[in-house]
Parts: structure tokens; sequence; C-alpha cells
């Protein structure tokens, strides 16, 4: 039953009794890491001297039975691979966001479809990336390099709404915790974050001066740094003045500390992709293993914006997966439990199944979904296509696929999304004045 049943029973008896839409959420998530671990597998240097090991399967490796195999192991590794689970993913994403719109409740056919069937999903799944694997190589690689940018500019913006919310529930918690509390204790700590968060994006935009520009030249680096510092300034500003305060006790410069922190991140994530090497010092280590013109590039993912990137991509999926937000806005527009119609179901009659004392999942949508089956869909498949142009450092193949070249359009991507971000902190800050006919509570 396991096979085709729904979530509940793959939950062991150890388990506490969880809600049928977040076990649902959550097997979709590892989906998506399962696709992340194999990337990251098949972009690991030394990978293909594994593969040449295994009698028969690389071409000139041997052959099976006396028949030449005919399998070019340079399909299964570096950015040809990535590109290739990153379009399985997203196809699989893509399969389900399509077969779940206007889904309503639990009592639509296609809710079963959505929370079961599950060895049957993992079954599509590797069918899709094993005919992922047969796309020629052609013009497939430049084509997907755009679909990736644009799906992780996408996903970029959604991080960015994540983070604005995690910084206002942020703030707000503790400072509700220190009227109700130790109220000498939690404005010590919110301060002490705070100016570590400051402390960080100070510290990290002297040493993007140092290392990302020059004296002479360089004038991108300095001025995509100089513009996002002192948008970061004018957004901390802003959020202490009074007006401002009035409108919303809650803002702060914790909430600034934070954006300026993630800012500076995409600063820097952008400045590694410069495809001048002079204002980049990473350029050669990450393109290739020895110079520029080397016929066979070294795609490696783990240098250090990319991990940071890797880390962020992880907790905002499970973010999305798990977290219902504190604001009526951000739960309206990812329709998560409390704004859900089966916010209310719980355990009971109809809730929580009791088989010989065995607690499973219930199911919590009988009257209406707890969260867009969608638009749930639609952010693990940015979140597919984001984590591609990670893992790839954002780097175009050329049409000879031998040499990986960063383009500019990387680094505007990413500049652009950073000022999309603190463009939309400052109207969560401003918007209360502007639109005073609506509630912001």
């Amino acid at each position: 039953s396991c096979l085709c049943g729904s979530a509940p029973c793959l939950l062991c008896g150890c388990c506490p009794s969880a809600k049928n839409s977040t076990i649902s959420r959550l097997l979709f998530t590892f989906f998506l890491f399962l696709g992340t671990l194999v990337s990251i597998i098949m972009i690991i240097p030394g990978v293909e001297k594994e593969l040449h090991k295994l009698p028969g399967f690389c071409e000139g490796s041997g052959s099976v039975l006396g028949v030449q195999t005919k399998v070019d192991c340079s399909s299964f590794l570096g950015h040809k691979a990535v590109y290739r689970m990153g379009f399985a993913t997203a196809a699989f994403f893509c399969l389900f966001a399509v077969l779940m719109v206007c889904v309503r409740s639990s009592r639509d056919p296609r809710a079963a479809l959505q929370n079961g069937f599950w060895f049957f999903k993992f079954l599509v799944l590797v069918g899709i990336t094993v005919g992922a694997f047969y796309i020629p190589d052609g013009a497939f690689t430049s084509v997907w390099f755009y679909f990736g940018v644009v799906g992780s500019f996408l996903f970029i913006l959604i991080q960015l709404v994540l983070l604005i919310d995690l910084a206002h529930s942020w703030s707000q918690r503790w400072l509700r915790n220190a009227d109700e509390g130790s109220a000498r204790g939690w404005f010590a700590a919110l301060c002490t974050v705070t100016f570590i968060f400051y402390a960080a994006s100070i510290a990290a935009v002297a040493l993007l001066y140092v290392y990302y520009t020059k004296p002479e030249g360089c004038t991108e680096g300095k001025a995509f740094i100089s513009i996002n510092l002192i948008l970061c300034l004018i957004a901390s500003v802003v959020s202490i003045l009074p007006k401002i305060q009035e409108a919303q006790p809650h803002s702060g410069l914790l909430q600034a500390s934070l954006i300026t922190l993630y800012t500076t991140y995409v600063t820097w994530s952008a400045l590694a992709n410069v495809p001048t090497q002079r204002c980049n010092p990473t350029l050669l280590v990450r393109n290739s293993t020895g110079s520029a013109a080397a016929p066979e590039p070294l795609t490696t993912w783990w240098d250090a914006p990319s991990i940071v990137g890797l880390v962020i991509f992880i907790l905002c999926t499970l973010f999305i997966s798990l977290r219902s937000s504190d604001h009526p806005q951000v739960n309206k527009l990812m329709l998560t439990e409390e704004s859900g119609a089966g916010a209310g179901a719980g355990p009971g009659p109809g809730g929580a199944e009791e088989e010989g004392g065995v607690r499973r999942a219930y199911d919590n949508e009988q009257d209406g979904v707890s969260y867009n089956y969608t638009f749930f869909h639609l952010c693990l498949l940015l979140a597919a296509l984001y984590i591609m142009m990670t893992l790839t450092n954002w780097y175009r193949p050329d049409e000879s696929l031998q040499v990986l070249g960063s383009p500019w359009t990387a680094v505007w991507v990413k500049m652009c999304s950073s000022w999309a971000g603190l463009l939309l902190y400052l109207w969560t800050l401003v918007a209360p004045l502007v639109l005073k006919d609506r509630d912001f509570s």
C-alpha cells in the first residue's frame, strides 16, 4: 500500500502525528535534494576516472561480451550532467504544477496523485532523468542556460520575499518577548545580532573593494559595490525614521542589517562572475585547471559564493516546505496553513489515524487545501533551475562545449535581483504611509 497510498503510510510508528500536507511537501523536497545530490556527485573531479574503471561502461574502457561499448562518459560529467539533471528535475515539477492546477481540496481525485503514489513518482523522475541524458548536445546546453538564468532570477526574488518576511517576524517576536519578559536581555540580544550583521557586511564590503577592484580600471565592480552600499545605507536610515516607526513600530535595524548582509552576499556572487581576470581573481581557478585556453575545463562548484548559495537554497526550500509565515500577506501569496481552508483540521474524527496505537499523518485538507499545489511545484521548479546555475557557477558553454565562460548576463541578473530586493524591502517600510486605507497590522 505504501507504493500507491498516501503519505500516512510512510510514517513509522515512532513518528508523531503530522499533517498530510506537510509530509507531501517534505517528500517532494526530498526529490529535489536527491537530484541536487546526484548533480554534485557528477560534477566532482575524479568521478570520470572512477567511471572508466567500470568494465565496459565508458567508451574505450573495454568491451562486454566482445561488444565494444559506445557510452561517452563526458555526457555524465561536468556542466552537461548538471544541466540535464536540472532539466529533468524542472520537467518533473513542471508536470505536477500543470496537473495540480485548481485543486481545491483533498476530495479532488488529483489530490491523491499529489499526496500518494510515491514509488511511481520516483519512477517517473528516474525515467525523465534517463531520457534527459539522451538529449543531443547541439544547442540544448546554450538554450537551457537562459532558461536557468530566468528561473534563477525568479527564485532569488522568492528568497528575498522569504528573507524580508523572516526579518520582520524575527524582530516582532523578539520585541514581543521583550514586552512580556526580561526587556533588557532581549534588547541586548537584538542589538548584538544587529551589530554582528552590520559588522560582517562592512568587513565584506571592504574585502570586495580589495579583491574585486583595482586603483585603475574595474569600473563596473566599483560601481556595483558603491551603489549597493548606498542603497543599504538608505534602507537602514529609512527603517528608523520617526514616521516609519509610527506606522510600523516593529520595524528597525535588525531587518535592515539582515537585508544588508544578504545584499552584500549577492554583490559578492555577482562580482565572482565578472569575466575580466584582472577584476575577478577567482575566474581562472574556477574556469580551468591551468589556463583559460585549456581544452578541458574543470567545472567546480565549491567556491565560497556557491557554498553560501547552496546553504541558502537548502534553507529557503525547507522554509517553503515547512514553515508558515507570521504575516497574512505572505500566507495569502503562498496559501499556507494559517490562510488555507484546511487550517482548522486536526487530529480527531477524520484526523489522525490510530491503527493499532500507531500514530499516523492526518488529512487536513478535506475542506480545502492548506497550500497552493501549483505554486509549490513552481517554487521547486525555480529552485531546481537555481541550484543548476549555482553548481555550474553561472558559466555559459561556448558552441563547441569545450570552454566555459562567465558571461556578463549572470552579473547583471544578480545585481538586478539585489536592487529588486532592496526596493521590495523599502516598499514594505513605506507602504503603510502610501496606502493608508489598508490594514498592515
